[in-house]
């Protein structure tokens, strides 16, 4: 295995997607025959592509993660293999995808020959940027969003090689506008598929758009999680996949201190906030609250105190939402106060700290494993060091605590925020 297919799945690139050509295309596209095997058989891969190569050192990783190691001689392999993958957000695994999508197009067909879905507009978006990143020396390889607020000539068949999007929008372009030819398809990529699959709509418009793709379409699933549901599902619309899953103890938080602090109440939790971070240098740090009328209470707090917060919520529209997130990604902002919208998948590399104000619990009040894997994987991105600080305020909240500590089998230790020399010990 090469050394250069470990890449950043988000380093500040949201100015590249501008240089890319996704304006609304007014070319129809040729009137094309569907490719046939011998087209396939011929596609360029990753080394008879230099300028994709380039893209791929200009990103500055240098040792492949484990889902990448794994994964992408499958992803690349000629002909091209299905497969359903497991791997937790920050192992690289939206870079291993994106690099088969890249590799997949023929540029001298000027029609859509990449299908990747995304649950939410962010996580479209920043499947966009790395992209872009890794595409930036391959200027003929057009990408276009199919996301709310994009719109395109429907007069027009779409000319891009590659849509990125959420399910709806990509349904009405390919179905009920018939602007692309779905059957032309050749590469069709299912991103955080447990959450694509468990939202409700976005279940039947997978398979919906599942249905009109070409049986010798390559079929890529990939996810953070994969409950026995979700697997019974992967296996139904992909045929004869190469299975990749990451056993608990592959999915490594051994670069993320994890601690726990016992506090009286919300003033409490606040005052430990101040404490930590009177003692220890931040980079930028995420806090996660459970309702969003916490969330803008933490928030006036803090920025009462000078610091320099965004607040991230599901009442805020999605530009409000990038423009916050482009805003937090930049250094603008160093607090970044959500609730779960951004549990998975956002990628700021310069976050050193997670903080749970409230730990994830799920509807009935039991702790949430999986969110908790995803809230605090936003910081130790690709094997940096991270800090996760858990805020307890009741015996409820600390048997939660214990629940997740016991589930991922690492201890979650005690800081007392009360003492200096306690936090300064966590910041070395």
């Amino acid at each position: 295995m090469t050394d250069w297919v470990k890449i950043a799945e988000d380093q500040e690139v949201s100015k590249l997607v501008d240089k890319l050509q996704i304006a609304s295309g007014n070319t129809p596209a040729n009137d094309l025959k569907a490719q046939n095997a011998s087209e396939r058989d011929n596609e360029p891969d990753v080394a008879e592509k230099p300028e994709l190569l380039k893209g791929i050192y200009a990103m500055g990783f240098n040792t492949p993660s484990k889902i990448q190691e794994t994964a992408l001689p499958t992803l690349l392999a000629d002909p091209p293999q299905n497969m359903i993958a497991q791997s937790q957000s920050g192992t690289g695994k939206t870079a291993a995808f994106v690099l088969a999508m890249l590799s997949r197009v023929n540029v001298n067909l000027n029609y859509p020959q990449v299908l990747c879905l995304s649950p939410t507009y962010e996580l479209a978006i920043q499947t966009g940027e790395v992209a872009a990143r890794m595409g930036q020396f391959c200027p003929d390889i057009k990408l276009r969003f199919a996301v709310r607020g994009e719109e395109v000539d429907r007069n027009s068949q779409i000319p891009d090689h590659i849509l990125i999007g959420t399910p709806g929008k990509m349904l009405d372009w390919g179905l009920k506008f018939r602007l692309f030819d779905m059957k032309k398809i050749t590469v069709f990529v299912l991103d955080e598929a447990d959450v694509m699959i468990a939202t409700q709509g976005h279940h039947d418009q997978c398979i919906r758009i599942h249905k009109m793709l070409n049986q010798q379409c390559q079929m890529l699933f990939f996810s953070a999680t994969y409950d026995k549901e979700v697997m019974d599902f992967a296996r139904l619309i992909v045929s004869e996949p190469t299975i990749i899953r990451l056993m608990r103890e592959e999915e490594s938080l051994d670069n993320i201190k994890q601690y726990y602090v016992k506090c009286k109440n919300e003033d409490g939790k606040y005052t430990a906030i101040q404490n930590i971070y009177g003692c220890i240098s931040i980079g930028q740090a995420i806090i996660f609250c459970h309702t969003r009328k916490t969330a803008a209470w933490l928030a006036a707090k803090m920025a009462s105190d000078g610091h320099s917060v965004a607040v991230l919520s599901g009442d805020l529209t999605v530009e409000q939402r990038l423009a916050v997130l482009d805003r937090f990604r930049s250094g603008l902002q160093k607090v970044l106060i959500t609730t779960n919208v951004l549990s998975r998948g956002i990628d700021i590399e310069q976050v050193t700290i997670v903080v749970n104000f409230d730990l994830p619990v799920d509807v009935r009040g039991n702790a949430d494993c999986e969110t908790y894997l995803h809230r605090i994987g936003r910081t130790g991105r690709f094997g940096k060091s991270g800090i996760a600080i858990n805020l307890i305020d009741s015996e409820r909240s600390m048997a939660v605590c214990r629940t997740v500590e016991k589930h991922f089998k690492k201890e979650i230790q005690y800081l007392n925020t009360d003492n200096a020399d306690d936090i300064e010990k966590i910041g070395n």
